[in-house]
């Protein structure tokens, strides 16, 4: 299965248990940049990846693999995100951002056993260069609960909102280096 061929099915109605091909980006990224996600497969496919075709985890598998290897060839990991005419971003809870986003926080949140604050170290670190991905997502209104105060005020300010967007793809290379450098 190619590149293009896994989007096709990613964004299709026969992708019953994944995410859409730019949440999937945004997974496969936090599996590459973040703590290691030993059953990152099983949890993409909600446990059901038994029903899913060899072929198709082999084109997620070469996916991540081609995301790690732009980290260590010193590459950075550019989103995939669409322009408009215009070139403004769209910040609404619908935008690719958004769906990026929240690919990314569903792997991070992933496995409970996995604590990327574990480490009182990197903690400080770690929530400043995940919070552009936990404001997009809106995580903290994912299950119908009150929107968090300094989240929402945030999101109400487009210039933060496109400096935090713009800072996405330095701070996927320092958590890259955060995780898997011992300096």
């Amino acid at each position: 299965m190619t590149h293009d061929e896994l989007i096709q099915y990613l964004d299709s109605e026969a992708n019953e248990f994944g995410l859409d091909s730019i949440a999937t980006h945004g997974f496969l990224t936090a599996t590459v940049v973040g703590k290691p996600l030993p059953n990152w497969l099983s949890l993409y496919f909600e446990e059901q990846d038994d029903r899913i075709a060899d072929e198709i985890k082999e084109a997620l598998q070469r996916w991540q693999a081609s995301l790690l290897m732009d980290l260590k060839d010193e590459s950075s990991i550019e989103l995939p995100l669409s322009v408009t005419d215009n070139d403004e971003m769209d910040f609404s809870p619908e935008s690719e951002l958004s769906a990026w986003s929240v690919g990314f926080i569903d792997a991070m949140y992933g496995d409970e056993s996995i604590d990327w604050f574990s480490d009182e170290d990197t903690s400080e670190d770690v929530a400043m260069l995940t919070l552009p991905m936990m404001v997009f997502s809106g995580i903290d209104m994912a299950d119908g609960s009150e929107e968090d105060e300094d989240l929402a005020e945030i999101r109400a300010d487009e210039d933060a909102l496109a400096q935090m967007a713009n800072s996405i793809e330095g701070n996927l290379t320092e958590l890259f280096l955060l995780f898997n450098t011992t300096d």
